[in-house]
This record gives C-alpha cells, sequence and structure tokens, in this order.
C-alpha cells in the first residue's frame, strides 16, 4: 500500500502541493489535470524522486524520506513521459539489463529478469535491437520493461501514450491491463481522457496542487470537466446522447443497445 499523508512541497517559496492525502494498492489510478496542477511533482514523491516539505509518503511501510531513490525503485518503478530520455545503451538487452545489474544480481537472474520483462511487453527477439531504431509504442514498451526487470510492485506511467498512433496506443493499454492482472498497481499521468476511461479504476483530479476530487472512474465523469480544463470522451457523449448512460467502451455500448440505437436506429 502507498500512503500519502498531508502532503506539501514547495520549490524555493513557491508552494506547489498543499496539504494533499492518498493511498493506492493494487489498482489502476488515474492522476489527472491541467498542465502546472502538480501531478508529476507529487508522482515524483511515491519514490522519493521528490521528499514532501511536510506530511509523509509510506510505500509498503517505507518512509520515502528514510530511503534512497535506488531502495525505493525497486518498490516504484516510474516511466517517463520520453521514453528516450531513458535509453543510453547499445542495444535492447543491455537496456533492460541496467536496473538488475545495479542491484548487483547474478548474470543468470539478470538474464532471466530481462527474457522476463521483455516477454511482458512483446519484445522478445529484440535483443540485439538499438533502442532509438524503435517505434513510438516500441519505445515506451521497452521503458516499461526496463522498470518491470526491478520487479516493483507499483508503476507510474506518465502520459503513457501521447504521441502514439492508434496501433502502437492499443498495444501500450494491452501492456498495462496485462501488468494489472499480474497484481502491479498502475498509476497513469494522463491528459487523454480515453484512456482514463477505458482503464482506470479510480480518478484523482488535482487543481493548484490540490486534491479536488478522488474517486470511481463514473463518478469523475459525472463531473463537469470543462472548468478543470479536461474535455469529456466522444464514446460518452454518444452513449448519453443514444440513452445508454455510462460506459467504457464501444463494444459495451453495443451490448447496452443490442447492436441498436435508440428506438431501433442502427448505429453507424
Amino acid at each position: 500500500m502507498i500512503r500519502v499523508k498531508n502532503i506539501h512541497f514547495a520549490y524555493n517559496d513557491r508552494e506547489v502541493l498543499r496539504g494533499i492525502d492518498f493511498r493506492m494498492g493494487n489498482e489502476i489510478v488515474a492522476l489527472v489535470g491541467q498542465n502546472g496542477s502538480g501531478k508529476t511533482t507529487f508522482a515524483k514523491h511515491l519514490n522519493g524522486l521528490l521528499k514532501p516539505t511536510s506530511g509523509s509518503v509510506e510505500v509498503d511501510g517505507l518512509d520515502t524520506r528514510e530511503h534512497t531513490v535506488a531502495e525505493l525503485s525497486r518498490l516504484v518503478g516510474y516511466v517517463f513521459q520520453n521514453p528516450e530520455h531513458m535509453f543510453f545503451e547499445e542495444n535492447v538487452f543491455r537496456e533492460v539489463a541496467f536496473g538488475p545489474k545495479n542491484l548487483g544480481l547474478s548474470e543468470d537472474e539478470i538474464e532471466a529478469r530481462v527474457r522476463w520483462a521483455l516477454k511482458a511487453v512483446n519484445l522478445e527477439g529484440y535483443e540485439e535491437r538499438t533502442p532509438y531504431s524503435l517505434s513510438g509504442g516500441e519505445k515506451q514498451r521497452l521503458a516499461i520493461a526496463c522498470v518491470l526487470a526491478m520487479k516493483p510492485r507499483y508503476i507510474i506511467l506518465d502520459e503513457p501514450t501521447t504521441g502514439l498512433d492508434a496501433r502502437n496506443s492499443e498495444s501500450v493499454i494491452e501492456t498495462i491491463g496485462r501488468l494489472h492482472s499480474e497484481g502491479h498497481g498502475i498509476l497513469l499521468i494522463t491528459h487523454d481522457m480515453e484512456l482514463v476511461l477505458r482503464m482506470a479504476e479510480r480518478v484523482m483530479l488535482l487543481k493548484e496542487g490540490r486534491k479536488v476530487f478522488d474517486g470511481p472512474v463514473e463518478e469523475f465523469f459525472s463531473l463537469e470537466l470543462g472548468a478543470y480544463g479536461l474535455d469529456r470522451p466522444e464514446l460518452l457523449e454518444a452513449s448519453e446522447r443514444l440513452g445508454a448512460g455510462f460506459v467504457r467502451s464501444v463494444g459495451e455500448l453495443m451490448k447496452k443497445l443490442g447492436g441498436e440505437g435508440v428506438d431501433g436506429a442502427v448505429l453507424p
């Protein structure tokens, strides 16, 4: 369990986080809000990259102020928005092996972890490829594999689908779903409301460093999102127009309508 208790954080004299409480287990939580709302600053507290000015953060009972980032990275993995910033090795295998090597593991264990992590993100056979030769979605999945090889319990993904085409986004989404099914807690930092609708079980909304909502995804989408600079997904707009209520996928909408729209109108 990640437990955040009344944290405040300031850069110099500018307060960025203002009294946030938060708990997270093995679930998918979306962290949303406008640029400058404090999302990334908050997320960096969960693996010790930042320490609170006041309040506390505990990860599975470990106070982040008392442990190093290296120690905490075994529990909380962070995949940054631009995966290329994480890469510096000559091939995919060495890239994924870097973290486990720094844990002082044996060569056999390092290889086992690399193979396991690459299989988990569907990059088997890419071991000798140069990271920079990969597609956008493949780079994102490689970044996830680098974190997975550390075997963390929780994974933070910062804008995991930004800049990806539909096919690559789908591959990343499938990876997220698979990781969650295997017991990982996932924190998605995102502006993509379609991703929130499809994947999140819970949403935390920040505004100017304060938590203004933390609850189930269906309740989140009942808010006046425009007041927070966020858009409602087109799927929800269409579903409501058709009288089908809250749905999370086109398939769910079709199931509710029995393949037909309201009053027997066939869906396009």
